[in-house]
């Protein structure tokens, strides 16, 4: 059973910063570290693009109707980063990851934040 009902997103396809087409990509890297980080107790998958290659390494951290966020600007090693802000996303109580706590490659590559689909359609 996982921990919390976030799940974290790792592009696979993600190139290293000389984007070098080499095997295993660096996002597939940054994925096992993820798995490796996470312990089991926190759902870590892989995707093909997030659509973020001039920030590569990219990353996002979901959760059932809460706010959504997508990173960039990742390495290889900031798995451990990314469980910490799922386990930061997993206790809060608004729906957003919080600033305080945040490791400072959350920080720093934020790329973009997006409503729960709850919110949007509470404004019609």
């Amino acid at each position: 059973m996982l921990a919390c009902d976030v799940t974290i997103l790792v592009c696979s396809s993600c190139r290293d910063e000389t984007g070098s087409d080499a095997h295993p990509r660096a996002g597939a890297q940054l994925a096992e570290n993820t798995r490796l980080a996470a312990n089991g107790d926190i759902a870590v998958h892989s995707v093909e693009c997030l659509g973020n290659c001039k920030r590569r390494l990219s990353a996002a951290l979901i959760r059932d109707g809460s706010w959504s966020y997508v990173f960039g600007d990742l390495n290889t090693s900031s798995g451990e980063d990314l469980v910490t802000g799922a386990r930061l996303f997993a206790t809060s109580t608004d729906g957003l990851v919080p600033w305080r706590g945040r490791p400072d490659s959350l920080k720093r590559g934020l790329v973009a934040r997006i409503p729960p689909l709850a919110l949007i359609k509470e404004d019609k």
